[in-house]
C-alpha cells in the first residue's frame, strides 16, 4: 500500500498534500462525497500544522481491503502540544485567532479518528476516510469489523531522495491469527525494494504456514536479489501467544502494562547467508502492543515515556515513534499492532 510523506512548513504545502490525497482517493475508489470529506480533512490538518506546529509533516497511506478501502492521514508535529485536548476539539476554541472549527470538522467527517498530544512534545492526529460500503459507523476509534479484534498502524517511508521504499511489510488476519512481517532490503532504492517485495510475496502466498516455514520460503524467494533482513511475528489471540522469528536487524518489542520483551533475531541475510532459523515464543495479553521496525528507526525508544500512548490507536503509536526516532538517512518502516479500541465512541481522547 502506497504512502506519501509531505513536510508542512509553510502555507503552499497545504495544496501539495491535498493534491496527493485526491490522487490517493481516486486510486482507493472513494466516492465524490468521500473524496470531498478527505480533501477537507487534509486541508484542515495541514493548515493546523502551519498555524500551530514548530515542525510538521503529513503521512498519507492507501488502505487495503481489510482496512478499507480508503485513505489514512497522520498529521505529526513536534510542538507545542495541547494541554487540554477536549477543549481543543470543541468548535469555536482557537489559540490562533481562527474560527476554531478545524478539529471538530475532522472528527465529524472521518470514518475513524484518534489524537494523541503531549505538551512540549507535539501532537499526532489520525483520520481515515473509508469507502462507505465497507465502513463502520463514523466516530472516534470506530473500525471495520475483522475476524480478530486487532488494529494495525503502519508507517513506511523511503530513503530521502528515493521514489521507492527498500522496505516492505505485510499484515494478514484470519480468525484468531494475525501475521505481521517487515522486510528491509539491503541498501535502498529499486534493488532493495525488489528484495523486500520478493520476501513479502513469498509469504503472502502461504499465509497458513508456520513462521519457520515462511522464513524458509522467504529465503528461497530472495535468492538472486540483494537479500533482506526479515522479522515475522505470529499472534494467536486464542492461545494468547506470540511467535517471532527473525534474521538481520529488524527490531521488535512486545509491550504490556506489566513490562516489555525485546524480540530476538539471528544474524544473517535472508536470501544469502541465513544460517539459522529459530522461533521464539512470548506471552500475549489483551493489553499487549507489538512493534516491529526496520533499522531506519532508532531502537532506544520506550512506550512508557509517552503516557497513555499505548492505549491509543496503533497508527498513532507508529506515527509518534517515526516522528521522534527516525534516522532520516534510510528507508524506515514501523508497524504497531494491538487490541482494537472500542468502536463508535464519540468521547474525546482521555487527558493524560
Amino acid at each position: 500500500m502506497a504512502m506519501r510523506c509531505v513536510p508542512i512548513m509553510e502555507a503552499s504545502q497545504v495544496a501539495t498534500v491535498r493534491r496527493a490525497a485526491l490522487q490517493m482517493a481516486r486510486h482507493a475508489g472513494l466516492s465524490e462525497p468521500e473524496t470531498g470529506a478527505l480533501a477537507l480533512i487534509v486541508t484542515e490538518a495541514a493548515t493546523n500544522l502551519v498555524k500551530h506546529a514548530q515542525a510538521g509533516r503529513v503521512l498519507l497511506r492507501t488502505l487495503d481491503e481489510t482496512e478499507g478501502p480508503g485513505v489514512e492521514l497522520l498529521a505529526l508535529d513536534t510542538g507545542p502540544g495541547m494541554a487540554q485536548v477536549a477543549q481543543c476539539l470543541q468548535d469555536g476554541y482557537s489559540t490562533a485567532g481562527s474560527p476554531g472549527t478545524g478539529l471538530g470538522a475532522i472528527t465529524r467527517l472521518a470514518t475513524l479518528w484518534d489524537l494523541y498530544s503531549l505538551p512540549g512534545h507535539g501532537t499526532a492526529l489520525l483520520a481515515r476516510v473509508v469507502h462507505r460500503a465497507s465502513a463502520a459507523p463514523t466516530g472516534e476509534l470506530s473500525h471495520r469489523s475483522t475476524p480478530v479484534s486487532l488494529a494495525v498502524g503502519v508507517v513506511c517511508v523511503p530513503h530521502p531522495g528515493e521514489t521507492v521504499c527498500g522496505d516492505a511489510w505485510m499484515v494478514i488476519q484470519q480468525a484468531e491469527y494475525c501475521l505481521v512481517l517487515v522486510a528491509d532490503g539491503l541498501g535502498h532504492g529499486p534493488a532493495a525494494a525488489d528484495a523486500a517485495h520478493a520476501v513479502v510475496q513469498a509469504c503472502r502466498q502461504h499465509p497458513t504456514r508456520t513462521p519457520e516455514e515462511l522464513l524458509a520460503a522467504a529465503h528461497a524467494a530472495a535468492q538472486g536479489t540483494r537479500g533482506a533482513a526479515v522479522g515475522l511475528a505470529e499472534i494467536n489471540t486464542a492461545t494468547r501467544m506470540l511467535c517471532f522469528t527473525g534474521v538481520g536487524n529488524i527490531a521488535g518489542v512486545v509491550w504490556t502494562v506489566a513490562g516489555s520483551h525485546d524480540l530476538a533475531s539471528h544474524n544473517g541475510i535472508v536470501g544469502h547467508n541465513m544460517r539459522r532459523r529459530q522461533v521464539f515464543t512470548y506471552p500475549w495479553s489483551p493489553d499487549a502492543v507489538v512493534v516491529l521496525h526496520s533499522d531506519g528507526l532508532q531502537s532506544r525508544w520506550r512506550l512508557d515515556t509517552y503516557p497513555g500512548l499505548a492505549r491509543r490507536h496503533p497508527s498513532l503509536i507508529a506515527g509518534v515513534l517515526y516522528r521522534d526516532f527516525t534516522r532520516e538517512r534510510d528507508d524506515v518502516t514501523v508497524i504497531a499492532v494491538g487490541v482494537a479500541p472500542p468502536a463508535g465512541s464519540r468521547t474525546p481522547p482521555r487527558e493524560e
